[in-house]
């Protein structure tokens, strides 16, 4: 079985504007990296749109119907100061969180052992009433949901390796003992959460890192803390949310990871994976705000993807 790619044009027309750094540019590089022939072997699939009610089992029906209804008809309009719309805003967001659900309907038939989603906005910080960092709907919280609603999964983990920590899953979640969710995340940083007292029932797990912390203290973080957890919760499935600016040349944070740092703990996750859910993964981009460095941090994911 090959690995599915899910994106869609439409997650290029969110624009919200020249000097905001999750701009459409982003997203190209991540396709112009794919597009070389040794990603031939991706299946590729048009990401279709969330509905209503998936999106309704993290965020509830009056956010969603808030934050569609604040699409601008042209020029942009700010939930935040972080956070702007443009037109092209409502079908992005929609077609983001779809592609994560699609993802996991996909990998659960069996389509595929694994899939990624290059798509945005991204999601993890948006929480199940507020939309903020950059973030409208949760994709990867949507899905999580979904995997259980609608496949009856006891147990999904999310593991999160933005350099920002994913306070809207762990927001989704923290109630929820069928969700694991783990995040390595620099501290202090953007939005200020994810400090490890903070537990959930018992389900969240954040290790939190130095500005400069590097590569080992980040395998150290996988290696010794959170995959055996993982291995501990034993999930169905595992989800993924893949950020890449962690990396050196990364103008939003500091932990100064490098490209080989991203293939090193999607081989790591895969392999427990496979051992614990058949190797059924399902990734989705979050952030990653230096252009080379995230083509090139995709690029190492997807491969280790296929290569699983």
């Amino acid at each position: 079985m090959t690995t599915l790619l899910f994106t869609h044009e439409a997650c290029l027309n969110h624009d919200p504007g020249r000097m905001h750094p999750e701009h459409p540019a982003r997203l190209k590089s991540v396709l112009a990296a794919l597009s070389d022939p040794e990603f031939d072997a991706l299946e590729r699939r048009e990401a279709p749109s969330a509905t209503l009610e998936q999106i309704a089992r993290v965020h509830p029906e009056t956010m969603v119907r808030r934050i569609l209804a604040a699409v601008p008809p042209h020029g942009l309009a700010a939930i935040d100061a972080d956070t702007v719309m443009s037109p092209g805003t409502g079908e992005a967001v929609l077609r983001a969180t779809g592609a994560a659900v699609a993802a996991v309907d996909a990998v659960l038939a069996g389509e595929a052992r694994n899939a990624f989603c290059a798509v945005r906005p991204p999601g993890h910080h948006a929480e199940p009433m507020r939309a903020m960092g950059f973030c409208f709907f949760n994709s990867v919280a949507v899905a999580a949901a979904h995997a259980r609603a609608v496949h009856g999964l006891a147990r999904v983990a999310i593991v999160d390796f933005d350099v920002h920590h994913g306070n809207g899953t762990q927001a989704a979640f923290a109630a929820t003992g069928g969700v694991f969710y783990a995040s390595t995340h620099q501290m202090p940083l953007y939005p200020g959460t994810g400090a490890r007292g903070e537990r959930g029932v018992g389900n969240i797990l954040n290790v939190p890192l130095h500005p400069m912390a590097g590569s080992e203290e980040f395998r150290q973080a996988y290696s010794e803390v959170i995959l055996p957890a993982l291995v501990n919760f034993d999930p169905d499935l595992l989800m993924i949310s893949a950020g890449f600016d962690a990396h050196v040349d990364d103008p939003l944070a500091s932990i100064a990871l490098v490209t080989e740092d991203f293939a090193w703990i999607t081989r790591e996750l895969l392999r427990v994976a496979d051992r614990v859910c058949d190797g059924k993964v399902v990734s989705c981009l979050e952030g990653g705000y230096d252009l080379q460095a995230l083509g090139d941090g995709c690029a190492a994911h997807v491969r280790a993807l296929l290569a699983a």
